[in-house]
């Protein structure tokens, strides 16, 4: 392993110390000791632990190791009081935070000197990370998205290792009363937003203990944590300007964001379609008209028009029923060429009059109350150019959540999951930067659709959306997956699915081969035990 870093920041790792298991506090000592880059200061704030065998072990380290101190407060003051305390005593030009009872990967502070040599302009560094169970054995490896501030406000999923420029962090104030349990995602919501740049190193250089007590084990185990959270969330959303309330998510630890579903502009779906029908839950239907029903049933904004692009032969009957179901919210456009997804979504555009377009497929029903106000809010945020939603199956299966580019193709994560379930970290119930989305429904904002140029007519049934949601991107705007925005996707059953060769080289060719998706890194849970450990 080569420690060939030119410019050698010093790191201060700081330690709050209360009460933990002397066991697990030595073996997290030690993992400081054994770094491989000995650039360090270990700073172990001692929060009045009760058990004397703490301050034992505490001045044993700080004998054996001129690079550790320790600082001994009077009294219990709680997390925020020690990790101030261990701040103040620190010397580096990093600050890493660890606590009292996990471990560093013996090559985590080389491999973050490394990253700061290519970026030294970074001001939050954070890792990949695993657990480190009862049995001494590696387990649940969380390989993270590149920076999704995003996900930040839902969850604080950067966790450990967190590595800070010390004078940011001084500047802001360090860790704020209050917030305890919370604080390093108070912290990291606030160097964040300051930050000239984030770095995620994609390796797990950072293990989270286990124990009865942890918050690691349950994350129930300290409820007062999740209501500091949605206290941090609220105030970073003051502080950026940005709309919405945060409150108590779907599970311990998440955040959810509620936006004011009642004032968004006007809405035009657009919904391309041939009339067709088929059998769903047992029952015949035409597909067009029960997707137009649903959503006027789950949709209270008022301001909504809906263009459906007809192929000519569409059914008469099908249109007489749909003008019976939208009524005045309803425009038809005809469509005479052969079938072209992307130019039925785009004449349906260019038909519209809404600040907002939709593009829905037929085959979809709205699954959740005000589905299509979650779909479209996000897009308030001038960052976000285009969102999607969670799509299932008939028999309630996930069929979309965000697109995965990964791995020289593109694709559907998380299909075998049923409806309901959280997903690994509870990807599912967070709203998230994404690769991309299905066009089969999806937001964007109209001068958006059209300052990129809608949907490329020459990929006329597939990859249109991956197209799509690069044009987005490469325009610097954020693809958003919003978790509440639920829609059931009976699809292909209006048409066979077919991919042709020619269309999947003709996306490569533009936007080049996939590698590591940014967003949804692969989960590998093959990996042995020593490469997990980063050894």
């Amino acid at each position: 392993m080569t420690e060939a870093v030119d410019e050698r920041p010093l790191f201060s790792v700081l330690v709050p110390v209360f009460n933990p298991p002397i066991e697990f506090l030595d073996e997290a000592i030690a993992s400081v000791l054994r770094q491989s880059w000995g650039d360090w200061q270990l700073v172990l704030a001692d929060d009045a632990s009760t058990d004397p065998g703490v301050g034992d072990v505490l001045r044993r380290a700080a004998a054996a190791d001129s690079r550790v101190t320790v600082v001994t407060l009077p009294e219990n003051g709680g997390i925020v009081a020690a990790s101030n305390a261990a701040l103040e005593a620190a010397t580096g030009e990093f600050v890493v935070l660890l606590d009292h009872d996990d471990a560093l990967s013996a090559v985590a502070l080389v491999r973050i000197a490394q990253e700061l040599e290519r970026h030294p302009e970074a001001d939050y560094l954070y890792s990949d990370e695993d657990k480190l169970d009862e049995r001494g054995e590696f387990v649940d490896p969380f390989f993270k998205p590149d920076w999704s501030p995003e996900r930040m406000r839902n969850q604080m999923y950067t966790g450990h290792v967190s590595v800070l420029r010390t004078a940011l962090v001084r500047e802001l104030g360090g860790f704020r009363p209050g917030f305890d349990g919370a604080q390093d995602h108070d912290l990291v919501l606030r160097v964040t937003e300051r930050a000239r740049s984030i770095r995620h190193i994609p390796e797990i250089l950072y293990h989270w203990r286990v124990h009865r007590s942890s918050t690691a084990s349950s994350a129930e185990a300290k409820p007062y944590a999740w209501d500091a959270q949605v206290r941090a969330v609220a105030e970073h959303l003051q502080r950026t300007g940005r709309s919405g309330t945060a409150e108590r998510g779907a599970w311990p630890g998440v955040v959810a964001i509620r936006r004011d579903l009642d004032a968004l502009p006007r809405i035009s779906v657009v919904i391309p379609t041939r009339g067709g029908s088929g059998t769903v839950w047992g029952e015949e239907r035409v597909f067009v008209v029960e997707a137009v029903r649903s959503l006027l049933a789950r949709t209270r904004h008022e301001d909504l028009e809906i263009v459906v692009v007809y192929d000519t032969s569409t059914p008469s009957e099908v249109l007489t029923e749909l003008r019976a179901v939208a009524r005045d919210k309803l425009v038809l456009v005809e469509y005479t060429k052969p079938f072209n997804f992307s130019e039925k979504c785009n004449v349906g555009a260019l038909a519209s009059t809404g600040e907002i377009i939709v593009l829905l497929n037929d085959d979809t029903e709205a699954a959740s109350d005000r589905a299509l106000e979650e779909l479209c809010a996000p897009l308030e945020d001038p960052e976000v150019g285009m969102t999607g939603g969670q799509l299932y199956f008939e028999d309630d299966h996930i069929q979309h959540a965000g697109h995965y580019y990964q791995n020289r193709g593109y694709g559907h994560p998380f299909q075998n999951l049923s409806r309901g379930e959280p997903g690994d970290f509870a990807v599912l119930d967070v709203d998230r930067e994404v690769s991309g989305v299905t066009a089969a429904c999806a937001a964007l904002r109209r001068s958006t659709y059209f300052e990129i140029g809608g949907l490329d007519e020459l990929l006329s049934v597939n990859f249109n959306d991956v197209d799509l949601s690069y044009k987005v991107r490469r325009a610097g705007l954020k693809v958003l997956y919003a978790n509440r925005a639920r829609f059931y996707h009976f699809e292909s059953r209006t048409r066979e699915p077919v991919v042709l060769k020619w269309e999947l080289d003709e996306v490569r060719r533009r936007w080049g081969i996939p590698g590591r998706d940014p967003y949804l890194p692969a989960t590998d849970r093959h990996r042995s035990r020593r490469e997990l450990a980063g050894v």
